[in-house]
Formats: C-alpha cells, structure tokens, sequence
C-alpha cells in the first residue's frame, strides 16, 4: 500500500509518501519521502503565525508539495492506494486546505480517504522513528507552539488526554519572551541559541504546578515574570534593549524554567499511569537543553525514552503513517468529513 499524506494544521505545508500494509500487526511504515514548505519568512514580522496568511500560503504550496513527495520517491498518483490528511486540531483555514485536497485526490484516484489527529501523529513519529522497538504503550507528552499535552496512550490509535495547558504552550511562551529579547522569530532556536552564553540561575524564575497535583501546565506567569525582570513591574510600555549578558542569563533561566516544568510534568504522569516508556513529539522536543534533561531524568526513572529526530519533531505529513492503522481497522473517512479546530481536552476536576 502506498500512502500520501498531507499536513496543514498551521503554518507548515507538508506532504510525505509511505509504504506499509493497512493490516493489523503488519508492521511500521516506511517512509520513502517527506518534503515540507516552512512559512516562517512569511510569519516572521508579526512574531507569530497570522491564520489567514498561513492558509493562503497552504492553498499556493499544497499541489507543489505534492508533487515534490511523489517525485522524490519516484511514484505517480497512479501509485497512491490511500490518501490521509490531518484534520484536527489546528487553524481552521489552514486544516480546511489540506482536507481539501485530500478529498479531490482520493475522489479523482477512488481510494480511501483516512483522517488522523495531529497530536496522535506527532506521538507516532516516536514509532516512526524506532521501527524496531516498541514505543506503545506509554505516556505521550507533545510539546509545540500550540500544545502542551500530556496522554496515556495505549497504543497509537488509543491515547487518553491525562492534562495539558491552561494557557500558554510552551512554545508560544518561547516566542513570545523571544519577542520581548529582541531575538526574532521564531523563538525556540533563538531562546535556545542566546541560552548557551547565559546562567540559567540568574533569575529565580517561577515554575508553575511543579509541585502541584494536577497534570496541568501554565507558562504565562513565566512569561510575565521575564517582562517584569527586564523592565520592572512599573515600566512604560516600549522598546527595552538589554545587554547581551542579560540577554543571556534572561534565555538562559527562563529555558530552564519551562524545562523544568515539562521535565517534572513528564515524570508525574509517568508515575500516576505507572508506564514505563515515554514518547515525545512537537517543535519544542527539538530543543537540546530539554532532550538531555528529560532523558537523563527517565534514565534515573528506569524509563525509556522515545523523541524522534529533528525532521520529525516539527510538523510534518510522514508523521500522518498513523493512517495505515486506521485503515486497517476499517476506519475509513466519507467524503463529507469535516475539520476540527479545537483540541479536545480532558474534563476538569475540582
């Protein structure tokens, strides 16, 4: 079975191409190309991702893309024997141009369409990545610039909300404190590249619900902890240009602060679910300060640790390989399916 699949949840136009078999237990796919359109030059003057900019750049790169990943691996459409496309969660307009697409093509060809979650997707890119270990079942921590999410996951197609973000994901908090340095978007490699200089002691920053019971995360006091360190609480609003040490030792302990936070939250759900094995996905897993931290801290847990490589922590449409599962078990997508843009999240308590 080859699988094209498609990835427009925000502001990256993805398209991959895999080969596996749709039956249960049949294996891992292989991936035999992936290409992905980034529109950060696009974003990168507002500091964030603006929607309608992302989807009109979705609809002028969704066919090229296409095109690119059925080249690169040497197929035709004539090859394609389904086709999956994220649908949930992510910017509606954005969603709406890769559903879009999807179902042109799997009308046009007459093969299944599958939709997958963006979320399972970036937990499944652990398997992807690991074709020959066992990733499920395990807690899955996704952590992006729109998610910070925590799961039981029973195997890929069955992963249980356990807590999230009340406010701020952690990478919209690193963008948002690049901002206020004056260090560009987007903001994780450019926090993380300022960080190596600075003294991630410098600055007492807070590390919400560290100790707290409920698998939640909050980083927006973090943020403004990081406002009022480099202007103080009673400043005029303004450009404020801090030294490069400040710059430094500001990264620098606020990175460690989020780290701490998702190290910390990674561990309690490992120890209320009782799992074993951690899988991470997202942009911010790229982040090396995090990777080391985590992993040395699932070591001492005795737990295995799954993050996927670089190509496969930001978004991508290889990580949509999920769909061969779907498809084996009869999950087939009509053509009328529509997208969801919100993320579904667990019920509160207390």
């Amino acid at each position: 079975m080859i699988l094209l699949a498609i990835e427009s949840t925000c502001d990256e136009t993805g398209a991959a191409v895999l080969e596996g078999e749709p039956a249960p237990g049949a294996g891992v796919p292989r991936v035999l190309s992936s290409v992905v359109s980034s529109q950060v030059g696009l974003h990168r003057r507002f500091g964030g991702v603006v929607p309608e900019i992302a989807s009109r750049a979705h609809v002028r790169q969704v066919v090229p893309m296409i095109d690119e990943a059925l080249k690169r691996a040497g197929l035709t459409l004539a090859d394609v024997g389904a086709v999956a496309v994220a649908t949930r969660p992510g910017l509606v307009g954005a969603l709406v141009v890769g559903l879009t697409a999807a179902k042109s093509l799997a009308l046009a060809l007459n093969v299944p369409l599958v939709t997958v979650d963006h979320l399972e997707g970036h937990l499944y890119a652990c398997q992807l990545a690991h074709p020959d270990r066992e990733v499920y079942p395990c807690v899955g921590l996704v952590v992006s610039g729109g998610h910070s999410s925590l799961y039981a996951c029973r195997g890929p197609l069955d992963c249980e909300p356990l807590g999230g973000t009340i406010d701020d994901a952690a990478g919209e908090a690193f963008d948002k404190v690049a901002s206020l340095l004056n260090l560009g978007y987007p903001g994780g490699p450019e926090i993380e590249k300022a960080a190596r200089a600075g003294n991630p002691k410098a600055y007492a920053f807070p590390r919400t619900f560290l100790r707290d019971p409920r698998l939640a995360f909050s980083f927006s006091g973090l943020k403004t902890a990081v406002l009022y360190a480099l202007r103080g609480p009673n400043e005029e609003r303004g450009a404020v240009q801090p030294t490069p040490e400040q710059t430094a030792d500001l990264a620098a302990s606020f990175q460690e602060a989020v780290v701490d936070v998702l190290v910390a939250k990674a561990r309690q759900a490992l120890e209320r679910t009782g799992m074993r094995r951690l899988g991470v996905g997202g942009g911010v897993a790229a982040n090396a300060r995090f990777r080391g931290k985590l992993t040395a801290a699932m070591d001492e847990m005795g737990v295995e640790t799954f993050i996927p490589p670089l190509s496969l922590c930001t978004d991508n449409a290889a990580m949509a390989g999920v769909a061969l599962l779907k498809l084996g078990a009869g999950d087939v997508a009509d053509l009328d399916v529509d997208v969801t843009a919100g993320l579904v999240r667990p019920k509160r308590t207390g």
